[in-house]
């Protein structure tokens, strides 16, 4: 929900933390001195109550060694054919960043924007947009704040490049065609945990958080709570933002038996906010204007209120075969009035038009698997079979009004215009259903080894099937629905050279539910088209040594298009 690219400067805000954690002793071998160390934040619970726990950090504490890989789990960077980064708690402290966006744009191959017409994030991972909405939570798709996230939910963030619907199934918002964003929630660390922050950032927007953990004295239950609050101008003059969220998570640890469980709630409201500028066709983009001024009407705003939680249990049934199950419910409401500049002229005239919107979304959403590791002679397997579910309902209402003109480097604060007459589609106070989703799959994976594990081969399908209905926001009335299933496949192997060198080449698929049409042109205007697919392989090189570990790959990827046809018709094209 930000209104344009994170800018970082060391003058941007200016923080004070005060933090009050547990130490940790630790006595020398002879018995007669003690030192103090500073802690680590080692969890001993996941927060996907695996039973290996979170990955091990690496060198230096900002990314970490491996992290959740859809239906496979947590995996090790250097033991999969695919490409994927985890960016940690630590770096999201050392970097002060405020929302899942501002990690992201650490990420060579991710560039944070925004929707069109509206303030939600949008990630471009290899050229192609997540939406924020399309962010998974713990694995499961459609559980987080759909505008906008708060960095006080996140213990790491977690970026898969390239086509995904293997690992993860269809992202329901319709994106993901080009990676994947999965956040994983806080957790308990070992030892007590006790901080405040507080600070003011230019223009005078306060921000305040705490951020509380305790462990049971056998480390086997846990509980974290997290609550903030940001309010106040920016240091964009005319704009304002507040955002308050608190979260708590529990975990529990048995011999056999992990559980865990999250409840969030977010409110983000931001008033007269930077807006979307379009230009005319003919018009050449003109010169920049001053940054710290907003060219929004000051009765612009966007709100986004969600509540959200998941459950998530792993069974050991004995030590060759777990299964776990995972289920999440979120209900979200927005309301906005917006008027997006369109340039008419190079001198910076631009007419606006005011669009009020409402929208409430109700989702439910789950997982279910097993897992068994066995040998057959002298190859190892790690079988896996998991099966997802999805469910939307969204209710939505929008009217547009009449517009106002002003210019890019002198705006002017007008009257809110009059909601233009027979343009309401739908009643803002009281939507109706205007789309449902429904989205299963079932998935069966294979992770083999041979060669004392230097060569690693992982295959499997995603059967997965697309439901979407789609409804008249004035009259309720269907206009569009789709009912399509299709199976993606994937390949990939690894070669290990040295415990610190990987060569891997992979093929994948990725399959999304299309676009519902916007074009206010179109003759199927609201309907929702089928589902798009991509076709990606990649090949490629990992390194991991003391200190220094990256990747370099190459990918091929395509994937097709929609576009208005010569009868107004707007439809997918072919690739």
């Amino acid at each position: 929900m930000s209104s344009h690219p994170f800018r970082h400067s060391p003058l941007a805000a200016a923080i004070l933390t005060l933090s009050l954690a547990g130490g940790a002793y630790a006595q020398s071998g002879d018995g007669d001195e003690t030192t103090f160390s500073a802690p680590t934040l080692e969890v001993q619970s996941s927060a996907d109550a695996s039973e290996e726990g979170l990955s091990p950090a690496f060198a230096g504490g900002q990314v970490a060694e491996g992290g959740r890989l859809g239906l496979l789990g947590n995996q090790d960077v250097m033991e999969t054919p695919y490409n994927f980064t985890n960016y940690t708690e630590l770096l999201i402290e050392d970097q002060q960043a405020a929302s899942v966006g501002e990690v992201l744009i650490n990420d060579p191959a991710v560039r944070v924007a925004r929707g069109f017409g509206n303030f939600q994030q949008v990630y471009l991972v290899r050229g192609l947009p997540v939406f924020s909405d399309d962010m998974t939570y713990n694995g499961l798709y459609g559980l987080l704040p759909r505008q906008y996230l708060a960095s006080e939910f996140i213990q790491r963030v977690q970026v898969f490049r390239g086509a995904n619907t293997f690992l993860k199934g269809a992202a329901p918002g319709g994106s993901g065609l080009g990676g994947a964003v999965n956040v994983v929630p806080k957790r308990a660390p070992n030892y007590p945990l006790t901080q405040v922050t507080t600070g003011v950032e230019s223009g005078g927007h306060a921000y305040a958080a705490a951020d509380v953990a305790r462990r049971s004295e056998d480390g086997r239950y846990g509980v974290r709570v997290n609550a903030a609050r940001r309010d106040g101008d920016t240091a964009v003059d005319g704009e304002s933002r507040e955002l308050s969220m608190s979260h708590i998570g529990l975990d529990y640890r048995g011999d056999d038996l992990r559980l865990s469980a999250d409840l969030g709630y977010q409110d983000h409201l931001m008033d007269a906010s930077q807006p979307n500028i379009t230009l005319a066709d003919g018009v050449a983009v003109p010169d920049a204007p001053d940054a710290s001024e907003s060219v929004a009407q000051p009765w612009t705003f966007s709100e986004s209120e969600d509540v959200f939680g998941t459950i998530r249990g792993e069974y050991d049934l004995n030590d060759a075969i777990t299964t776990w199950l995972a289920f999440g419910m979120r209900r979200g409401e927005e309301e906005a009035t917006f008027a997006n500049p369109e340039f008419t002229q190079s001198n910076g005239d631009f007419s606006a038009s005011r669009f009020d919107n409402t929208r409430e979304d109700d989702i439910q959403t789950g997982e279910l698997g097993i897992r068994s590791s066995f040998q057959t002679g002298t190859i190892g397997h790690e079988l896996t079979l998991s099966g997802s579910t999805y469910e939307l309902e969204s209710k939505n209402a929008f009217v547009f009004g009449t517009s106002i003109n002003s210019n890019l480097y002198d705006p002017q604060d007008r009257p809110a215009p009059a909601l233009a007459s027979g343009t309401s589609f739908g009643d803002l106070d009281n939507p109706i259903v205007t789309e449902r989703t429904e989205l299963s799959s079932v998935a069966l994976a294979d992770k083999l080894s041979f060669l004392d594990e230097t060569v690693l081969l992982t295959l499997g399908a995603r059967y997965q099937r697309i439901q979407t209905e789609s409804f008249s926001s004035q009259t309720g009335a269907k206009n569009g629905d789709y009912d399509e299933s299709d199976i993606t496949p994937s390949l990939g192997v690894v070669y290990r050279y040295t415990p610190q060198i990987s060569a891997y080449a992979s093929y994948i698929e990725g399959l999304q539910k299309g676009d519902t049409v916007s074009a206010q042109n179109a003759v199927n205007f609201g309907e929702t088209l089928e589902p798009y697919a991509t076709e990606q392989s990649e090949l490629g090189f990992k390194y991991k040594g003391n200190n220094l570990g990256g990747s370099a790959s190459v990918y091929y990827s395509r994937k097709p298009s929609a576009e208005l046809d010569s009868n107004n018709v707007f439809r997918i094209s072919d690739y």
